[in-house]
């Protein structure tokens, strides 16, 4: 009988030993092939030596010191190497443990930020509907992921949401790729007025969206027009990296692929590739410079703020991924990985869309193609595959409620960055073989 408390109050997952290059090993002596990171955060694979070294080595000098007495070295070196490749503007870091607390402490810091320069009516914070931006209150308050949000209602921030970016469902017949785009993001503008233009503080949004709705890339010039309106408004303009960030999607941060930088992002899984937890919001000089310029704190903290191990580990990934060209390695790929989904799903008759970037993309799953119309939920189809897969030695991420929280049903696929030609090859074989035993 196992006494922790597992996500399945019912059942007790199978037992992880070890973890080598793209494959966890169970104790029945079973290879189950890691074709989503977990939850898209294993980027260099399980059992990397170089990383598990600089842990080991940090903890043996420093293994904790208090952010409110000192710094350390690897946060040091760790914020100026994010600072040299991040967006134009962010120029600060703020080191948290997860992604959930990344994005709280921005919503935090918009806030406050808002308060310095003498505009505390700026309180709205603005999402978008079918998002996830994490589990704490706050981050699930402006989440738009409404099966996780409704076990806890009573408890949710008043927060405002508008329609995601997604051309598959959204976008009308004959209307081309970038109208839908500067229709979906005039809704902020709408939203914004609806509000009052100074009454909002914050619009926050998954660059290439996660989990909920399934890799999906925003549509052409989306985010440009949403930058523009954030200018327009004094809105600050926070992306969610935390799932499609730190080479995820073919380019270090996603919105490099946009052309613009938001006034906050949040980062995490792939920070530190799952060695360690650890997130961190990248900070624009400007916001930064609100605090410096007035109360002169953040009134925000959390005990292991700037944890000196995690970052040690962190700063041993991002050199990993740096030296080998790993990003670059995903972009080149992103080829082979469309080629092999399209090849196997590109006529299934249940795969109405094949979407994403880099090494991070989603099969959205349907009843039927010609109406998009999604299975049943009473289903539970991404519960099934999930089983399934794993069952044949795939790990994968199916999710449900993709059409409107709660019908429809996608599977993730996050594979490390190190994975190899004949392992993505086996990726798509192994789904394959799944949805055929599901789906005839």
């Amino acid at each position: 009988m196992s006494h922790v408390f597992h996500r399945s109050a019912r059942a007790t997952p199978p037992l992880a030993v070890a973890g080598e290059g793209s494959y966890i090993l169970g104790s029945d002596g079973r290879r189950y092939l890691d074709a989503c990171g977990g939850a898209a955060v294993s980027c260099l694979g399980h059992s990397q030596q170089e990383v598990a070294e600089a842990i080991a080595a940090q903890a043996g000098r420093l293994a904790y010191a208090h952010s409110g007495f000192f710094t350390s070295e690897p946060a040091e070196e760790l914020a100026d190497l994010l600072v040299e490749g991040a967006p134009r503007g962010l120029d600060k870091v703020y080191f948290v443990l997860s992604g959930s607390e990344a994005v709280e402490c921005a919503l935090k810091m918009a806030h406050q930020y808002h308060r310095e320069r003498g505009e505390p009516a700026r309180r709205h914070v603005i999402s978008r509907w079918q998002s996830y931006h994490g589990n704490t209150l706050g981050a699930l308050s402006a989440g738009g992921n409404r099966a996780r949000r409704a076990a806890y209602a009573d408890l949710l921030i008043d927060m405002h949401h508008i329609s995601p970016c997604h051309a598959y469902r959204g976008r009308q017949e004959g209307e081309s790729a970038e109208d839908y785009g500067l229709r979906a993001a005039d809704e902020l503008e709408a939203k914004i007025l609806e509000l009052g233009p100074g009454t909002v503080s914050a619009f926050i949004a998954e660059t290439v969206s996660g989990a909920t709705l399934g890799a999906v890339p925003p549509a052409p010039g989306y985010f440009r027009r949403i930058r523009e309106i954030c200018d327009r408004h004094g809105v600050l303009l926070i992306l969610d990296e935390v799932m499609c960030g730190m080479g995820r999607t073919g380019s270090l941060h996603a919105c490099l692929a946009e052309g613009i930088a938001p006034d906050l992002m949040t980062v995490a899984k792939g920070l530190g590739a799952g060695f360690l937890p650890l997130g961190a919001v990248l900070v624009g000089g400007h916001v930064h410079a609100a605090f410096a310029d007035g109360s002169g704190a953040f009134q925000h903290g959390h005990t292991f703020v700037g944890h000196p191990v995690a970052c040690a580990g962190a700063l041993a990934t991002q050199k990993i991924i740096r030296r080998e060209k790993l990003v670059e390695k995903v972009q080149a790929e992103e080829r082979l990985v469309r080629a092999l989904l399209e090849a196997r799903f590109g006529q299934h008759p249940h795969v109405g869309d094949i979407r994403g970037r880099g090494f991070f993309f989603a099969l959205e799953l349907v009843a039927d193609r010609d109406s998009k119309a999604p299975f049943a939920p009473e289903r539970q189809l991404a519960a099934t595959i999930k089983r399934e897969a794993q069952a044949r030695g795939l790990l994968c991420y199916p999710g449900a409620g993709t059409v409107d929280g709660e019908a429809g049903d996608h599977v993730l696929l996050a594979p490390p960055y190190t994975a190899t030609g004949a392992e993505l090859a086996e990726m798509v074989r192994l789904l394959g073989e799944t949805l055929d035993a599901l789906l005839g």
